[in-house]
């Protein structure tokens, strides 16, 4: 680059590589958005560019197809949720508290997330749900109920309880407020801000400690 060129070239020497990230982060979060509020097949590649605000032979660039940005949206949140669940494996606590707050944490970060679940991975028909079922779910929650099991078989979980329904009910708890949230807002008065998303995280850790713990 030309060291008299112009600022507007580039904002003050931003190296390439975090420009393209940058880029790849606003592709995401739009893609993100509108395949949660419009579903996958209603959602074109012209109208995640436009929003972007980027041509869309860049969004083909960077990810090929819709069907594989939309892969992307997921592995990029989903991923690093299946590595923390990793590391509970190899760690004394895999507690019914500490998966819902991870739960909680990745959908109060990401929260179309969860609606993006419901339409294409758990709803019949769903884009995602092979993909899903194949690739994400067994380090995801299919990976709940042996760590469950571990709890259990430690004095630490109810004897009566199932791992598999026990996680089920976890995923269920911590993620359906998000799922929830277009009513859940102005109907019940729940505040989503940072101060309501630590209330809401202790009432569920507390439900869960009273119901599934010793």
């Amino acid at each position: 680059m030309n060291q008299n060129a112009p600022l507007s070239e580039r904002a003050r020497g931003r190296p390439i590589d975090t420009d393209q990230q940058d880029l790849k982060k606003q592709i995401l979060d739009t893609a993100e958005e509108l395949f949660a509020d419009n579903g996958y097949a209603a959602t074109s590649i012209r109208s995640i560019a436009e929003k972007s605000r980027v041509n869309p032979a860049l969004v083909h660039y960077y990810f090929g197809n819709k069907k594989h940005l939309l892969q992307n949206v997921l592995e990029r949140v989903l991923e690093p949720m299946g590595l923390a669940i990793a590391d509970m494996k190899n760690g004394p606590d895999a507690s019914p508290e500490l998966i819902a707050r991870l739960l909680v944490s990745m959908a109060a970060k990401h929260p179309n997330i969860p609606r993006l679940l419901i339409r294409e991975v758990f709803l019949p028909g769903g884009e995602m749900q092979q993909f899903f079922a194949e690739n994400m779910a067994p380090r995801l929650g299919g990976a709940l109920p042996a760590l469950l099991d571990r709890e259990k078989s430690a004095g630490r979980l109810r004897e009566d309880s199932d791992p598999a329904i026990s996680a089920m009910l976890i995923m269920a708890v911590s993620i359906f407020p998000f799922i929830a949230r277009t009513l859940a807002e102005p109907v019940l008065g729940i505040s989503y801000d940072e101060k309501g998303i630590e209330f809401l995280t202790r009432q569920i850790t507390q439900l869960l400690n009273r119901g599934m713990t010793q």
